[in-house]
């Protein structure tokens, strides 16, 4: 990995014991996509610890006091199609307020450079933390690609979130964004000759929607 690689492990037991079933292929879609979702609502909390707060005056019921309360714009979640949405959804219960962007990529068989197909972000992109989520980061030409487009609609607060992580595609983005943290429950051993994280857990937006 590249020295300027900005990757935090998060080893929570909970994550970790999710991340095992995500991992055994004896696990079928429904009980993937409920995995899926718990996972993210615990990568969740780690992403967003340092949200900046302020402090406001409420009244308990009994006695005036200030507390904490989210500070500035509102987040924003930004899937990278299709495999995304199965992690936007539990972050959005966790955070059901936040801006919702999609981007749609794909890689071109031939070139295989990334594609880009569509693309949705909200306004204010430059005043919000923008949550950028995707389960796998393999060969990180398409999360690079990602978040090119986002950086180009004015967003400077990024943070780019998934379930595992290979060492190239760490590498390949850091050396595009070294700016941009990334998130993961696990960093696997590499990639094989099609691209796919080994060990990993297979496809993961087949293994959501039960398509191959």
């Amino acid at each position: 990995m590249t020295a300027n690689a900005q990757v935090e492990i998060v080893d929570h037991p909970l994550v970790q014991h999710k991340l095992t079933f995500l991992r055994d292929k004896n696990t079928g879609s429904s009980q993937f996509r409920q995995m899926v979702k718990e996972l993210s609502l615990l990568l969740a909390y780690e992403v967003c610890r340092d949200l900046p707060i302020e402090q406001v005056a409420i009244n308990t019921p009994l006695e005036d006091m200030t507390a904490p309360v989210l500070a500035g714009k509102k987040t924003c979640l930004v899937s990278i199609l299709r495999a995304g949405n199965g992690l936007l959804d539990g972050m959005l219960e966790l955070m059901p307020t936040a801006k919702v962007g999609h981007v749609g990529l794909y890689r071109d068989p031939e070139t295989k450079v990334p594609v880009e197909y569509y693309i949705k972000l909200p306004e204010n992109m430059d005043q919000r933390l923008c949550i950028v989520v995707d389960p796998m980061l393999a060969t990180g030409g398409s999360a690079a690609a990602a978040v090119h487009r986002i950086k180009q609609s004015g967003a400077k607060r990024i943070k780019f979130v998934c379930v595992v992580a290979a060492p190239e595609g760490i590498e390949v983005f850091a050396s595009a964004h070294p700016d941009v943290p990334i998130i993961t429950a696990a960093v696997d051993r590499g990639l094989d000759d099609h691209s796919y994280i080994r060990p990993g857990l297979g496809d993961a937006g087949d293994r959501l929607y039960g398509t191959k």
